[in-house]
């Protein structure tokens, strides 16, 4: 692995964005027809690799059952709104109605409204209209709040359960709190668990063997967060995608043949971003950006996830997107944007034709490139 030098007593190797990388077709080209996008975790098979990232701005339990009839797979963020007030929606309209210019007012409203505690009743309630509905469901809790309230989550009948972070590590360890063994807490669990996130190979071979389901490679909220500048923190999506790929690979030979799925959740704010994070080894896209830009979206084309109202540390923003079109219109079309906000699903079809491959897995094969200034590197 070459490093670069910084300076005399620390040195770093170079790692990539998805800005970073391109594709370049280098065999047959086939009709987009012709190409399967269904995914298969655990149990369920999806008609896309598409997962709603748990996001008050994206998902409520109405567009997470808009999304599952979609083919896709909403994600209940469990700590959100709508588990906070029996009634959100007056509480999302302020959030949306505080002027953009103005961050300062609208961290500290958002602040003061998600300070309401989380109500174990109205996670069963939500969870239950989703169920109700028929598609399959998922909620998604910090690992902070995972041991208290895991068993209603589960006892509302889940078919996935999520544990998101800004970084997960195999062992939560809390003084305040008692800590959090993922290795333990999943086995004695009876649905599947997908986890995160982590942007290296050793992290991301730690959570697959605790059993998870599915592991997330990044922090989420791409558009939307500040780690970068007040944590000092960032994911480089492409080379995170690739180590953690090849982590799979290890632990599949480890472990005698059990394949955790790779999920990307970070940096994915166009179909061009999707489609290189599938090609760099995601076998799945969790997606927060593209589906706040639907007219259904609960956030109304502003985007915003959990970071952004940290009580202590705030480390995220409302991000306005606009409004594209329809959900339907999102990931299916038809599409009246060249930029790569809507239809997907038809620009992952098109760009896996070009490239001649008719199924994720063997996409995951594709020739990528350095583009840009480190082709003078």
């Amino acid at each position: 692995m070459t490093e670069i030098e910084i300076g005399l007593s620390k040195r770093a190797r170079r790692t990539y964005s998805l800005d970073d990388v391109a594709l370049v077709p280098s065999r047959r080209t086939r009709d987009a027809e012709d190409v399967d996008t269904s995914w298969k975790i655990d149990a369920f098979t999806f008609d896309t690799p598409l997962i709603a990232a748990p996001m008050d701005s994206v998902m409520s339990p109405a567009t997470a059952i808009a999304l599952g009839k979609l083919g896709g797979l909403g994600v209940l963020n469990l700590e959100g709104l709508w588990t906070r007030y029996e009634d959100p929606q007056p509480l999302l309209d302020e959030i949306t109605s505080i002027k953009i210019t103005d961050p300062v007012a609208a961290t500290r409203r958002m602040q003061e409204i998600y300070a309401e505690p989380i109500k174990a009743e109205l996670i069963t309630k939500r969870l239950s209209e989703i169920r109700e509905s028929g598609v399959i469901v998922a909620g998604s809790l910090t690992p902070q709040n995972t041991q208290e309230f895991y068993e209603t989550v589960v006892s509302a009948g889940v078919d996935f359960f999520v544990i998101r972070g800004t970084t997960v590590s195999a062992e939560h360890v809390s003084g305040n709190r008692e800590p959090l063994d993922l290795k333990k807490f999943i086995y004695e669990l009876d649905v599947p668990v997908i986890v995160g996130g982590v942007a290296g190979f050793t992290p991301a071979l730690h959570l697959m063997r605790t059993g998870a389901a599915g592991v997330l490679v990044g922090f989420g909220g791409g558009s939307s967060k500040t780690n970068r500048r007040g944590l000092g923190i960032q994911a480089a999506m492409a080379t995170a995608i690739a180590d953690v790929a090849e982590a799979r690979s290890r632990y599949l030979d480890e472990s005698g043949g059990r394949y955790v799925q790779v999920i990307a959740d970070g940096e994915l704010g166009r179909s061009g971003d999707l489609v290189k994070a599938l090609a760099l080894g995601a076998d799945a896209l969790m997606i927060g950006a593209p589906l706040a830009r639907a007219e259904e979206a609960p956030g109304k084309g502003l985007y915003w996830g959990n970071e952004a109202h940290s009580k202590d540390f705030p480390r995220g923003i409302r991000t306005d997107l606009g409004t594209v079109g329809s959900l339907e219109e999102v990931l299916y079309g038809p599409s009246h944007h060249t930029d790569g906000t809507s239809n997907i699903v038809g620009a992952i079809k098109r760009s896996m034709a070009t490239c001649g491959f008719t199924d994720l897995k063997s996409f995951q094969r594709s020739e990528v490139v350095l583009s840009g200034y480190h082709n003078s590197l």
